[in-house]
């Protein structure tokens, strides 16, 4: 048996610093009575349970927080605005090329008349066209030559298939205009015949309005709007109209040869 102070050297070698013996030991001092209250062990944590038919919302995880890192403080620059002159000049309309017209005429002489006639296939007068046939006619009535004679090439617009020059209206118009005018200069004409509706717009100025009517054309003189021939054969009623108005006319190209 150890006594005391042999058995609390041998605990504190082995560095037990409390103890409780199973037995009562012999010469051993008594006991301090806080030693031998045991604590009492913690208490399990409530698990909660979710009622049934109850929807549980998932738990968020944990937010990071943010961490803030400075950057380099940049100063805006001033925004410029656009400097408004005080006279400024109306912004230019765009111009809108309109597509070329397309059509076929030819000048042809009969006495002291010019006559600039659409050719209704495309093609140049042959001698038994219908179309060739019925203004040979005209002629006669109107006391001028039926052979009439050819002068120059038809005149076909557009002139160009391709490229990016003007071939709209205005540019037909001048086109038509300069053509007839220098073929006037050779030579005298009483009275300028447009026969059909290109000839009578691009070289009068006028539509389908001005048939069976007299035209002053600035730089062509006097001219006399017709219908096409191929129109006078499709609507023959329309042929009343034009001789009662070459009636009126004969004097016009008639006069000097008297």
């Amino acid at each position: 048996m150890l006594n005391e102070s042999r058995r609390r050297s041998y605990l504190t070698a082995m560095q037990v610093v409390s103890w409780l013996p199973r037995t009562e030991l012999p010469f051993a001092a008594p006991s301090r009575p806080e030693l031998l209250v045991l604590p009492e062990p913690p208490a399990a944590p409530e698990i909660i349970r979710p009622a049934a038919n109850v929807a549980v919302a998932p738990s968020k995880p944990a937010e990071r927080p943010k961490i803030e890192v400075p950057r380099p403080s940049v100063t805006p620059r001033p925004v410029r605005k656009p400097v408004v002159e005080a006279e400024s000049t109306p912004a230019l309309a765009k111009v809108v090329q309109l597509p070329p017209p397309r059509f076929a005429l030819q000048l042809l002489r009969a006495g002291r008349c010019l006559l600039l006639v659409e050719l209704p296939t495309g093609g140049a007068f042959q001698s038994r066209d219908p179309a060739y046939l019925l203004l040979k006619d005209m002629l006669r009535a109107a006391g001028l030559p039926d052979s009439p004679q050819i002068i120059g090439e038809p005149v076909r617009w557009p002139l160009l298939k391709r490229g990016n020059v003007d071939q709209g209206p205005e540019a037909a118009r001048e086109f038509v205009q300069g053509f007839v005018a220098s073929r006037l200069e050779q030579a005298e004409c009483a009275c300028l015949w447009l026969i059909g509706l290109p000839a009578v717009r691009f070289a009068g100025e006028a539509d389908a309005e001005a048939f069976i009517s007299e035209l002053e054309i600035e730089g062509l003189g006097c001219a006399w709007a017709l219908p096409g021939l191929e129109l006078l054969m499709e609507e023959p009623h329309r042929k009343a109209d034009v001789w009662q108005a070459m009636r009126k006319l004969l004097a016009r190209w008639k006069q000097n040869d008297e």
